[in-house]
Order: structure tokens, then C-alpha cells, then sequence
């Protein structure tokens, strides 16, 4: 399957789905996810520091033997790594567990108040050596993008945050496309929360998909780059099963309603 490529901001282009890895953490469970992953047509995975797995992925990409310029692999800037004699160490690290020379997309995990600003630029620094492609950040508010932005010498491309059906964040949405900033959506399947609801389920029968297809759909449509995670085989390729059909402006405007400010991982809204 073809999958749509968006163009970031410092010319680099990023698969428009992903496989997350998040909780993900047993060697034989990330080696069955890369493989039926692989089989489907994924080549972008998403790990962190943080989840434990980057060894596991490094591993199973090897072992499938997947060109390393055929794959996109992003992983995250933890909060205790965020000092500058930790940050690099722990990239470094990255590396060796990926086992690669570089990462297509390295992001700054949260906005840690004490050290974001310090870890941006020791994110800057990785990217002006070419170990990291293109750097971002995750779950940063306007607030938070606005302060970077006034200080920085390398934009961020990416912020990847929850976004999901439930959880729309329009105003965090419209400020990254002001700015050139491509939005991630993790969770975007809410955490099956309200996959029986009626407006989705109405919507999925009339195209003849399941309402996390819809919920995938409309990431694609709102232009974001969603990153569902599973273990399971039949779901890793119905995930990605979702660009043979596309979402009309009835049904987006119907979605539209289905907002409810519904976080079910950090929240990062009132983080100084």
C-alpha cells in the first residue's frame, strides 16, 4: 500500500502513519507488531526513550532487513535526560539501541519547565550534526510553542499530542499550521473510548469501514499524522487500511460535534 508522504518544514518528508510503540515492551511482542507492520506497508515507527523498546525495534528492523533509507524511525528526549550532560549521552544511547546513524525525527518528550528550554538546544545541536534529520516536540500547548519559537535557531517540524475524535485541540491545530508545524496525533483511537458511538458507527457503515478506520480517517483528512499502536496483526493492518476511502464534509461536520476535551494520557495544558 502506498502511503501519502506530508513535506515538513526543513524539506524532509514523514510517512502519514505510524506505528506506536508506547507500552509496548516484551521483545516478542515488538518483533510480531514490526513484522506484520512491515508486511502491511508501515515504515514509520514511533518509540521514546521512555518506553523501553528502542533495542527491540532496532532489533526487529534489522532482522527484517528493510532498507535503512526505506524506513522512519522517530524516538523522544526523555524528562531526566533533558540537562545538557544527559541529552546527548542519551541520544547517543538511541543510536546504539536503534542500532542506526541517525533518526529520521527526534523530539523533546514534554515540556519539563526547569529544562525544556536548555533541551532545545542540545536538541539543535544533534540536528546541526546530522544524527537527527528533523527535530520536534511533544505534548507543547501554544504557550509553550510560542515560547520556543521566539527563542530558537532550528524550528520544530513536528508536535506530536493526544488528538483524537474526542479530543480535536482546534486552536493548538490552527497555530501549528500558522507556523508550519506538522501535528502527530497519538491515541488516536481515544483509547477505544466511544468506539460504539452511534455517530461513528452510522459513518463507518456507510463507507463500509469500523469506526476506528473513521477515527484514523478523519486524522488523515484534518491533515495530522496519526500513529495507532497495536500488537495484534488483523489491527495493525486494518489500521492502515484507511486510504481507500475518504471522509465527506457531512460526515466531518458531524465528527466536529463529537468534541469533548477527553484526555486519556498527560495533560500538559497547565505545565509553566
Amino acid at each position: 500500500m502506498d502511503i501519502p508522504n506530508i513535506r515538513l518544514s526543513d524539506g524532509n518528508t514523514i510517512p502519514q502513519i505510524g506505528l506506536g510503540l508506547w507500552k509496548n515492551r516484551l521483545p516478542s511482542h515488538v518483533t510480531r507488531a514490526v513484522e506484520a507492520a512491515l508486511k502491511e506497508g508501515y515504515r514509520h515507527f514511533d518509540s521514546a526513550q521512555i518506553y523501553g523498546n528502542e533495542r527491540f525495534l532496532g532489533s526487529a528492523l534489522q532482522k527484517f532487513g528493510v532498507k535503512r533509507e526505506e524506513l522512519y524511525i522517530t524516538t523522544k528526549l526523555w524528562n531526566g535526560n533533558q540537562w545538557p550532560e544527559d541529552a546527548l549521552d542519551s541520544f547517543d544511547k538511541s543510536l546504539e539501541h536503534l542500532k542506526t546513524e541517525y533518526i529520521d525525527l527526534f523530539l523533546v518528550h514534554f515540556p519539563v519547565t526547569e529544562t525544556r528550554a536548555m533541551a532545545w538546544r542540545s536538541m539543535e545541536k544533534i540536528h546541526e550534526s546530522g544524527r537527527a534529520k528533523s527535530i520536534g516536540v511533544s505534548n507543547y500547548t501554544i504557550r509553550h510553542l510560542e515560547e520556543l519559537l521566539a527563542n530558537c535557531r532550528v524550528k520544530p517540524v513536528i508536535n506530536q499530542v493526544e488528538l483524537h475524535v474526542y479530543l480535536q485541540q482546534p486552536e493548538l491545530v490552527a497555530f501549528c499550521k500558522k507556523h508550519d508545524i506538522v501535528v502527530e496525533a497519538y491515541s488516536p483511537l481515544a483509547h477505544a473510548h466511544g468506539m460504539d458511538n452511534e455517530v461513528l458507527q452510522a459513518i463507518a457503515d456507510k463507507h463500509g469501514k469500523s469506526t476506528a478506520q473513521v477515527m484514523i480517517r478523519w486524522c488523515i483528512e484534518k491533515g495530522l499524522v496519526p500513529l495507532p499502536k497495536s500488537t495484534h496483526a488483523d489491527r495493525i493492518k486494518a489500521n492502515i487500511e484507511v486510504f481507500d476511502f475518504a471522509l465527506d464534509a457531512d460526515d466531518m461536520a458531524k465528527i466536529e460535534k463529537l468534541e469533548a476535551n477527553l484526555r486519556t494520557c498527560w495533560d500538559p495544558t497547565n505545565v509553566a
